[in-house]
């Protein structure tokens, strides 16, 4: 018992000492000044512009009190490119993995598209979509297709054949086989596809919303940029970290629950 504690104790706080010294740093440099506030704004007023944004009354200023229709625009978006990327890129990487025409098939086009930069696409989404919903939906399901497919397309393809063999051994049909078999054997490479996929879905969203739309927390950034304030740039960047990281708990939280075999990964 007394043993376990110190590492309880350790995994508890670890994850907080790089915050807790980037933090420090931060308000040491503002402190002296050694950094212009034009530049680096203190942490404190980067704390109450962060609460102006969130708590403030939405009347009383431009980015006072816009943080909840601005965080439900941007969810909203992640959400729907997210789940389009997943939709289409978890069946075909299993169908990849264990065809080999489907791989010949695929494995040209897809490695090509996927050398293109993200912002490439962007003025293609904008003659094809418009400036708004499809086309940030669109950017972000391109960008989280790539990690979701080729990581969901190594762990299908690893897969040991005695397994399946012992599936249809054992009676099982191919839509067994899938669930019982497959998903299970695949599912360390398709977690990390699917957190993957989620973390880039944040990054391309920012720059779906940097085109124009009226709101959303990557066109707070822009807005607060061309208004040259920098501490709601900062406030806009932390709140995606925040939001992207709960994102990423929750995503590993909900497999967990619908797939015994992802609550046997660490």
């Amino acid at each position: 018992m007394r043993t376990g504690r110190p590492n309880i104790w350790l995994r508890q706080s670890l994850p907080w000492v790089l915050p807790v010294f980037l933090l420090l740093g931060w308000h040491l440099l503002s402190h002296r000044e050694m950094i212009p506030n034009y530049l680096l704004p203190h942490p404190q007023q980067v704390l109450v512009a962060g609460l102006d944004y969130i708590l403030g009354d939405p009347q009383k200023g431009i980015y006072t009190g816009r943080f909840w229709g601005d965080f439900s625009a941007s969810i909203g978006r992640v959400l729907l490119g997210f789940s389009l990327a997943t939709a289409i890129g978890l069946p075909l990487g299993l169908l990849s993995g264990r065809l080999n025409s489907i791989q010949l098939l695929l494995g040209t086009t897809l490695n090509a598209l996927r050398a293109v930069p993200g912002i490439c696409w962007l003025p293609l989404a904008l003659i094809w979509f418009g400036i708004g919903l499809k086309t940030t939906v669109f950017l972000v399901a391109l960008a989280a297709f790539f990690p979701i497919f080729l990581n969901v397309e190594a762990g299908a393809r690893q897969i040991n054949p005695i397994l399946t063999q012992a599936g249809t051994m054992l009676g099982m049909n191919r839509t067994r086989r899938i669930y019982r078999v497959l998903l299970p054997a695949a599912m360390p490479h398709i977690v990390t596809g699917l957190r993957l996929g989620m973390g880039v879905s944040w990054a391309y969203l920012v720059l779906g919303e940097l085109t124009g739309v009226p709101n959303g927390l990557g066109a707070v950034i822009m807005d607060a940029r061309m208004l040259g304030r920098n501490d709601i740039i900062i406030v806009g960047i932390i709140l995606i970290a925040l939001i992207g990281r709960l994102c990423d708990t929750g995503l590993h939280l909900l497999l967990r629950l619908f797939f015994k075999s992802a609550r046997r990964l660490t």
